[in-house]
């Protein structure tokens, strides 16, 4: 008898997809503990969870007691009619793959309309879509065929309660999809050895078995590790027999690697024009030395604006916020930090963009037009929000805009590195930039930012934001030491 529960689709699919995960808690392998960001996400998921229970007038608690108990209580008052019901238990047993299976899963609500019942979670997620949250969609939908198997109809209707409040209904399809996705799990259990799930730098950067998986995939040289690699490039190599990036290097050239042809969206397409640069960043990696592929595009400025925003994703607030804009000028007039913060009341999002405004203006008046620099996209796209948002009265933002300097695009195509990933986090220890904090990046960050934000003590919050404020900080030098560096190459 195998046991299946609703929530080994999460473990399937969240933080990313990872047939290896599934296999390997099932043996109950430790892995790490919730990090602080994801300790935020499980705290406001059930607060919004018990912030939606407080709004039924009558409802049956079926929180504690055994599971079997909770079952049992589940089909009678299902069979009473009772209006809400709280945290019940559903099961069934079936055959997947000529295996017994018991199947169980616990909605956070079932609620009678008119003498049948609505199936509903709470999410604290925004976007409740197919391609967002695929997890949510099955586990909604093995609620639906265990309440059939139980009870000998279907649900009236099953509902995410959405981090906005909005109730979005998940199609029922009579738990086909659901049991298709239990069967591969269930197979993904049984397997005596581990599955193959390549390993990818933004994948598996929040899963509780990183420190575990990615060292096994440096000793073996894994192919995985290249950028450019894809989950679906990786797989079909190793299919061939191609397994670490030294077989990648001798097998390929740029004409043949741009031939090949890789699994992406249920087609097969060819890796194309990415090919040279995918080997470019395989020979670094196997020679553990850099690459110049041509002279970074870095302008000549006597002075730089390094720009570092801190910002809140929608599920952790009521809409996308930057908390922190963080500036500080280098080169031949150095400025000190500067950073403009929105502020924890009803306006506070408005007074740190009008705040950043008034800071972007005065190192305008002060050093006329100057490079913005930032990493990546996050900036430009936050710029462009509040612009949208909040309007730009006097041109400001957009001169911000016009200025921006993303070093990403310009270190990438211009140093192969030895490296597995061109995140900031990553280039700036190669380059030897050293940090005073022991923990720090974006997430710690958001997580800091929700306890200064939940605090009544004003002594606490002040020491949390200035954890975050070093934090933001040491972002700016670090960008700061690899733009130099960067620099450095155009004479190289």
């Amino acid at each position: 008898m195998m046991y299946l529960i609703a929530s080994d689709f999460y473990t399937y699919h969240r933080p990313s997809k990872c047939a290896l995960r599934v296999y390997l808690r099932h043996r109950e392998i430790t892995e790490g503990p919730l990090s602080p960001y994801d300790e935020v996400i499980r705290r406001l998921g059930q607060r919004h969870e018990e912030t939606h229970l407080a709004t039924f007038a009558s409802v049956v608690n079926l929180r504690g007691g055994t599971r079997e108990e909770r079952m049992k209580r589940t089909r009678e008052e299902v069979g009473r009619g009772a209006p809400v019901i709280y945290q019940a238990v559903l099961h069934a047993r079936t055959e997947l793959s000529g295996v017994e299976c018991d199947v169980a899963g616990d909605p956070d609500f079932l609620i009678n309309k008119e003498g049948r019942y609505v199936i509903r979670d709470s999410k604290v997620s925004k976007r409740i879509t197919e391609k967002a949250h695929p997890e949510i969609f099955r586990q909604l939908q093995i609620y639906g065929w265990l309440y059939e198997k139980t009870f000998g109809h279907s649900p009236l209707r099953l509902e995410v309660h959405s981090g906005p409040g909005d109730l979005v209904e998940i199609p029922y399809d009579g738990g086909i999809t659901a049991l298709a996705l239990l069967q591969e799990i269930l197979s993904l259990k049984q397997d005596r050895a581990e599955p193959f799930s390549p390993v990818g730098w933004s994948n598996c950067g929040n899963c509780g078995f990183h420190d575990r998986c990615w060292p096994i995939a440096e000793k073996n040289r894994d192919v995985a590790l290249v950028p450019g690699v894809d989950q679906g490039l990786a797989i079909a190599l190793r299919q061939e027999g191609i397994t670490t990036m030294d077989d990648f290097v001798a097998r390929f050239d740029a004409i043949t690697l741009a031939e090949y042809k890789r699994p992406r969206g249920g087609k097969s397409v060819r890796v194309g024009k990415d090919a040279a640069s995918i080997l470019q960043m395989a020979r670094a990696l196997v020679s553990g030395k850099e690459t110049i592929i041509q002279p970074p595009d870095v302008p000549n400025h006597p002075n730089y604006v390094m720009f570092d925003l801190e910002g809140l994703p929608p599920q952790l607030d009521e809409l996308e916020k930057i908390y922190l804009w963080g500036l500080q000028i280098y080169g031949e007039r150095p400025s000190s930090y500067k950073a403009a913060k929105a502020g924890f009341g009803v306006d506070g999002d408005r007074q740190g963009w009008e705040t950043f405004l008034a800071e972007a203006n005065a190192i305008f008046e002060e050093y006329g037009d100057l490079p913005f620099v930032h990493w990546h996209i996050y900036e430009r796209t936050k710029l462009e929000m509040y612009i949208e948002r909040f309007g730009d009265r006097d041109g400001i933002a957009a001169r911000v805009h016009h200025n921006l300097l993303d070093l990403h695009p310009r270190t990438e195509s211009s140093i192969a590195l030895p490296l597995p990933s061109y995140s900031l986090k990553v280039i700036e220890q190669y380059v030897g930039f050293k940090r005073t904090q022991d923990e720090y990046g974006g997430n710690w960050a958001m997580a800091k930012y929700i306890e200064a934000t939940e605090t009544e003590d004003d002594e606490l919050r002040r020491k949390v934001m200035d954890q975050i404020l070093l934090y933001n900080q040491e972002d700016l030098a670090a960008t700061w030491a690899v733009f130099q560096w960067l620099r450095s190459k155009c004479a190289a």
